[in-house]
């Protein structure tokens, strides 16, 4: 949906509080507190539909996912893995890396693009039919073959992985070597980082899955060793042919593999023991230092963890309800996970997801920066989907990530679509959440959450309240460093009207002080024009 269309959506009228709203929790804002800058590059995606990328002005996108650990650059090749028969496929003109970073560069968006570690990349393949990892000639019996081309199998017999396949079928060797060639070849297309090249690299993405999605070329589980070994030889391969560019890694799949490698499982045991007691993330944060230190310059550059909450897009009420309180997992120090990573599983102590990285980040290659270049909550076609992706969004920003891209973008018309634009386009004319993080609090952050932040294009207020109730609620605010009298323009989302933001009735703010309803199920954003702050 375009802005001017969104422009028009965007209707002028009071919003409808019922008389029966209920008493919610006390929100209080203090300008001058808890001021840090909030990186625009936390409302980035993977993909999603061109239309909704330029009206959000969407900064960062990244070149991810499984396909691309085996993208070859020299024949733009690419092995589907065990997410479609392990079969060699051709990309077309417009899905080739060239063309996603001359799109991107042409939006003005910044591209995080993945450079191959497994050891291998695709080689050249006919159309059809697909050179793939478990041909039908090598091994005629499999649980399923590809409907298209039943030369392909899908790797597994009675529901077991089978052995045996051969490298050479799909893939040719690729070692570090391959990475710095693919490095200098965009360097030739598009310049180095520093005169508008591609700015950032991923070091190959979930690699202690790759005994899974790419076992017919690495069937054996990742060790500390091989994952440390291949991404300091990758990362400075990456300097040496765009010494500006930044590196980002290890951008493993989930909680496993942020504490342990593919030898250990799913907790730290003897692969850890052999490495200084230190789980994977740890030592991976290490290693980089100890490896960049000896070359005399910085090979890591973002620390990059991806991050599902365990939830899945069901929407059943028990569902809903969970999805919102798992936001907390990224921060909150008292909240447990409720998954299976929790006490009925592998008995994590509370995560604080985001400030755990921060805190390895600090004991083990500081001035390094945070990514979470996959996430998603669930449920974006539904406004449940909605309020957790805006709350995810707060909690990114007050948090202080450097960067994040969602994976499994909302669409245009979908409810987490709207939340991504309250922050990027709420008024259908581009205006933006603040770009400074403020001290925000609510006395009951699971019924109403806030979010603060000042504009320093023109000092605008902005705060933004998610009802994650049933019920409408009426909540006092407090907003520290307004003085005098004020008015605050008010924006919302909600059930009411799943297709367009609404323009509320301005409110009157007297000496820092406003009550008003927040609407049930509703994101609502207050704008303070040129007021507050320093």
């Amino acid at each position: 949906m375009s802005g001017g269309v969104l422009a028009a959506l965007l209707v002028a009228q009071t919003v409808a509080v019922p008389p029966a709203s209920a008493a919610g929790p006390s929100l209080s804002v203090d300008l001058f507190a808890a001021r840090h800058a909030i990186s625009p590059d936390i409302y980035g995606m993977n993909g999603g539909d061109p239309a909704l990328v330029a009206e959000l002005g969407i900064p960062v996108s990244r070149w991810g996912g499984n396909a691309t650990s085996r993208y070859n650059f020299k024949n733009h090749t690419y092995n589907t893995g065990s997410d479609w028969f392990f079969e060699n496929i051709v990309a077309g003109p417009d899905n080739t890396l060239e063309a996603y970073v001359q799109r991107n560069r042409a939006r003005g968006t910044k591209q995080v693009v993945t450079v191959p570690m497994t050891g291998w990349v695709a080689k050249d393949s006919p159309a059809s039919p697909h050179a793939c990892g478990f041909p039908a000639a090598r091994f005629p019996a499999q649980d399923s073959f590809d409907q298209w081309d039943a030369d392909c199998g899908n790797g597994r017999l009675d529901n077991t992985n089978l052995t045996g396949a051969e490298p050479a079928d799909t893939s040719v060797p690729a070692d570090a070597s391959f990475a710095g060639e693919m490095v200098s070849h965009l360097v030739s297309q598009f310049g180095p980082a520093a005169r508008g090249g591609v700015p950032i690299y991923e070091l190959d993405n979930e690699p202690v899955l790759w005994s899974s999605t790419h076992r017919d070329v690495h069937p054996q589980p990742v060790s500390d060793d091989e994952l440390g070994t291949k991404s300091t030889a990758t990362a400075a391969a990456v300097k040496t042919a765009d010494p500006r560019a930044a590196v980002l890694g290890p951008s493993g799949w989930g909680y496993c593999e942020w504490v342990a490698s593919g030898l250990d499982g799913c907790a730290p045991g003897a692969d850890a023991a052999a490495h200084g007691g230190l789980n994977l993330s740890q030592w991976f944060l290490k290693n980089m230092k100890d490896a960049g230190d000896a070359r005399g310059r910085r090979l890591l550059d973002y620390f990059d963890q991806h991050y599902y909450p365990q939830i899945s897009g069901d929407k059943t009420p028990e569902a809903d309800a969970w999805r919102l309180r798992s936001t907390r997992s990224l921060w909150d120090p008292s909240y447990v996970e409720e998954s299976w990573i929790g006490p009925s599983g592998v008995n994590a102590p509370p995560l604080q997801f985001i400030r755990t990285m921060k805190k390895w980040v600090s004991q083990y290659d500081p001035g390094t920066k945070t990514a979470i270049t996959e996430y998603n909550w669930g449920a974006l076609d539904d406004i449940n989907g909605a309020l957790a992706e805006a709350d995810v969004l707060g909690i990114f920003g007050r948090e202080g990530l450097d960067l994040a891209t969602i994976w499994g973008e909302p669409k245009p018309a979908d409810p987490g679509a709207y939340a991504f634009r309250m922050y990027r386009d709420y008024d259908g004319a581009g205006s933006r959440f603040g770009d400074v993080s403020v001290s925000a609090a609510s006395s009951d952050q699971g019924q109403l959450a806030i979010y603060g932040a000042q504009r320093r294009c023109d000092g605008a207020v902005t705060l933004m309240v998610i009802n994650k109730t049933g019920a409408d609620l009426t909540a006092p605010l407090s907003i520290a460093g307004v003085p005098g009298a004020a008015t605050a323009q008010r924006f919302t989302y909600g059930p009411a009207d799943l297709s367009s933001i609404v323009r509320g009735q301005d409110l009157p703010v007297s000496r820092g002080q406003v009550t008003t309803a927040y609407p049930a199920n509703s994101i609502t954003l207050l704008v303070l024009p040129r007021h507050g702050g320093r």
